[in-house]
Parts: C-alpha cells; sequence; structure tokens
C-alpha cells in the first residue's frame, strides 16, 4: 500500500486527499486547527467569470465531489456583481462538515491539531516522516504540502498591519512553517507593484445582523448588495494591496460591495469601522473576521515552492505542492484544480508511473503552466493568476479556453483522453 501525507486541510489539501485516495492509496490529512477548509472558511465564491469553465473541467476530470458539495451549499447561483457573472455563493457555516464526511466517506483518515513543525529525512531529496507539535512524527511515501502561503504572525507585523486575529488562527494554533523549505528548498515570495513583499487578503466579513433590516433583505434575496462610498473615503490606493485582483476595480474602491455567504463578505481587505459606518444602512457594522478588519487582514504569498507542472516541487524526490504553496493562484476553485492533480500524481510517483501534466487546451492546465512561466520574471511576482478575472481571465477569452458551454468542456476533456482521470484506480 501507498501511504500520502497531506499537509495542509485546507481546499488544496481536501481536494489533494481525496483524488490520492480514488488512486488507491493510504491518505492521512494533517490539519493545524479543528476545521478543515481554512480560507474556504470565510471566502465561499465559485463559478464566477473563468471559475465556471474551470470547475466543469474538474467534474468531468474526477473531482466532481468537491464541486458537488459547493454547489449543494450554495446560497444563491447565477449572481451578477461588478467584474463578475454567474456566480455562486455557497454557505460559509455549511460547507466544512460537508467536506469533512465525504473525505471520511472515502477512507481519508484526518487529524485535526495536528501542527507540522519540521521534517525527517531520508537523504537530502527525499522526506521520510512529518514532526508534529506533539513530537510524533507521520510517515509516509509520498508528501502534499497544501499549508497555504500565510503565516507566522510575523509576516503579516512585517508586511502587513500587524496580526488581525483572522480565520486562520495563528495565535490558538501555532505559525505554519514551511515543509519544502525544512526539506532544504528556498521558497519563492509574491510581491505587491511596490515590490513590498506579500499581499493582503481580499476580503473580510461582517455581522450579518448587525446590519439594516433593508440590507439583509436585500442579501437574502439577491446575494449582493452595492453602497456607494462618500467620495472622500474613496482609496483607489488600496486595490494595489489586494491579493485578489480580479476585485482590483475601480468600483471595488467607490463602492462597499457586499455578497450573502452565510456571513456578510464585505470585498475589500480592510476598512476603517468609523468610515463603514458613515455608509447608509452600515451605522452598526461590526466584524466577525478578521475582529481588527478596521485595520487589516492576513499577508499572503510568502511560501511558494518551486515546481514543475505536475506539482511535484523541484529538487525534491516525493513532495508535491498544491494551493497558494504551487504558486500566486488565487481561489477555492484554483486550489482544488491543483489539488486534485497534485494527489492523483502523488500515487503515480510512488508507483514510478509518468506524472500527469494537463494539457494546455483545458483551463486548468494552461493556468497551472502560464503561472509557472510568469513568476520566473520580477513582474510576474507581482501578479495573481485566477479563472476569475485579471491578466488570466483575459488570457482564457483571447485563447478561447473560456466557454460555460457544459458539453463542449466535456468533448475537451474526451479528446484529451481523460474523462474520470482521477476515478482511476492506480493501485
Amino acid at each position: 500500500m501507498v501511504k500520502v501525507v497531506v499537509i495542509g486541510g485546507g481546499w488544496a489539501g481536501c481536494a489533494a486527499a481525496l483524488t490520492a485516495r480514488k488512486a488507491g492509496a493510504e491518505v492521512v490529512l494533517l490539519e493545524k486547527t479543528d476545521m478543515l477548509l481554512g480560507c474556504g472558511l470565510v471566502g465561499g465564491i465559485m463559478r464566477n467569470n473563468g471559475r465556471y469553465t474551470a470547475a466543469e473541467e474538474l467534474i468531468y476530470l474526477g473531482g466532481n465531489e468537491l464541486i458537488e458539495i459547493t454547489d449543494k451549499a450554495a446560497r444563491h447561483i447565477n449572481v451578477k456583481f461588478p467584474g463578475h457573472a454567474h456566480a455562486s455563493l455557497y454557505d460559509v457555516t455549511m460547507v466544512e462538515p460537508m467536506i469533512r464526511e465525504t473525505l471520511l466517506e472515502k477512507g481519508v483518515t484526518i487529524k485535526l491539531m495536528a501542527r507540522a513543525t519540521d521534517v525527517v529525512m531520508e537523504n537530502s531529496k527525499r522526506i521520510k516522516g512529518i514532526v508534529l507539535a506533539d513530537d510524533t512524527i507521520e510517515y509516509g511515501d509520498v508528501f502534499i504540502e497544501t499549508t497555504g502561503s500565510t503565516g507566522p504572525m510575523g509576516n503579516c507585523l512585517r508586511y502587513g498591519n500587524g496580526c488581525a486575529m483572522c480565520i486562520l488562527r495563528c495565535p490558538s494554533f501555532g505559525p505554519r512553517i514551511s515543509i519544502s523549505y525544512r526539506a532544504g528548498v528556498e521558497d519563492l515570495l509574491g510581491m505587491r507593484a511596490d515590490e513590498v513583499y506579500g499581499a493582503f487578503s481580499g476580503s473580510c466579513k461582517l455581522n450579518k445582523e448587525s446590519l439594516s433590516k433593508e440590507i439583509r433583505e436585500k442579501l437574502e434575496r439577491d446575494g449582493v448588495v452595492v453602497l456607494p462610498v462618500p467620495k472622500e473615503d474613496i482609496n483607489m490606493e488600496k486595490l494595489n494591496l489586494k491579493v485578489c485582483q480580479q476585485y482590483a476595480l475601480p468600483e471595488y474602491a467607490e463602492n462597499v460591495i457586499l455578497l450573502d455567504t452565510g456571513y456578510v463578505k464585505l470585498m475589500t481587505p480592510f476598512y476603517p469601522l468609523e468610515k463603514l459606518r458613515k455608509i447608509p444602512g452600515l451605522e452598526r457594522a461590526r466584524y466577525d473576521d478578521p475582529y481588527s478588519g478596521g485595520k487589516a487582514n492576513s499577508v499572503r504569498y510568502l511560501s511558494m515552492a518551486p515546481r514543475d507542472n505536475t506539482m511535484k516541487v523541484i529538487g525534491l524526490d516525493n513532495l508535491l505542492c498544491a494551493g497558494e504553496k504551487s504558486g500566486l493562484f488565487t481561489g477555492h476553485t484554483e486550489a482544488m484544480v491543483t489539488g486534485c492533480l497534485a494527489g492523483h500524481n502523488s500515487v503515480r510517483l510512488a508507483l514510478g508511473m509518468p506524472l500527469l501534466e494537463l494539457p494546455r487546451n483545458l483551463a486548468s492546465g494552461d493556468l497551472i503552466a502560464y503561472a509557472n512561466e510568469s513568476i520566473k520574471t520580477k513582474e510576474g511576482l507581482k501578479k495573481r493568476y485566477t479563472f476569475a478575472g485579471a491578466e488570466y481571465f483575459e488570457r482564457m477569452k483571447q485563447l478561447g479556453l473560456y466557454t460555460t458551454d457544459t458539453n463542449l468542456i466535456k468533448e475537451r476533456i474526451m479528446r484529451n483522453n481523460l474523462l474520470k482521470i482521477y476515478d482511476e484506480k492506480l493501485v
């Protein structure tokens, strides 16, 4: 039996665990907190713009369970908001138990409150085990790092506005460490336009009951509310700080944009509370995440591993990566796409099989390859890569990769002989 150890239980880690298990491996998923999904606990946006195409590709490739769950947990479908069409908003208060139940049903072993602190090396290029905070060691044949790109708190202090006590809860569960770095591989760091390292998380969440009745009712009905910002408070410069460049549009500085994901998702990395409360209907608004949302949010993209287009980490024999650990990716769909590929390839790697590289006539394959090419330049390190907007969505449209025609997407998968590839049992 092949044993795959996945470090990090966000969307990428859950996706990797799912496909590694479906390929026949024994899978252990390590998560340092008491819940899965990480940033997925406050995200909630699916199927907007090119993510629709990527979600359907994932279904036909065999990662369908993840998309089916977010579809089932959707509070609103076919939502339109500035710069974005046909979005689906899943309920962030419902989805984590659904994912956990699915992984357990598939036979994945989930170890919560299991923070990785170091590695045990077999030789200079091969990992033998992961050391946990309680000094136990999780041994395996192949490892997949999906630890994200935020933390420890020092990163938010050094590159941001200080620790904002965000959903990642570093003070409670400890900082993230870089497995690839501990194994001897130098991390890559993303930059902002001004060449400061890192970028602020893209949104906050508000307590729904703290908003006016009219706003609550509109959110429940439509899923989105757009409120004009007083002219004296418009700050275009803040758009350059955002992780999610698909939302770095003038409308997001000129308006407060609220989405209903169970909580109320405020589409800005931070907003001073005294200014927020000047806006009609938000006079009593309060933040639920981060609690200091008027000051800042978490800083990301400070720990990426160099990898090839199969998601294997360059310089190590048995480590793969996915999600933000694997590049300047933004979003749940992007995490699922990279995670599913890493999980499937972990079993191929253990068996000595050729690793799967998704072809570039699929949006998923092109994103993985294009992002990898781009980060080799300084300008590329300043960008973010997402199916949902910014530079990459424009590329999707130019190449004809963007479509909402599910029959066409299925035909593309079938032409590449990849239909349900992630369902194939290899062990």
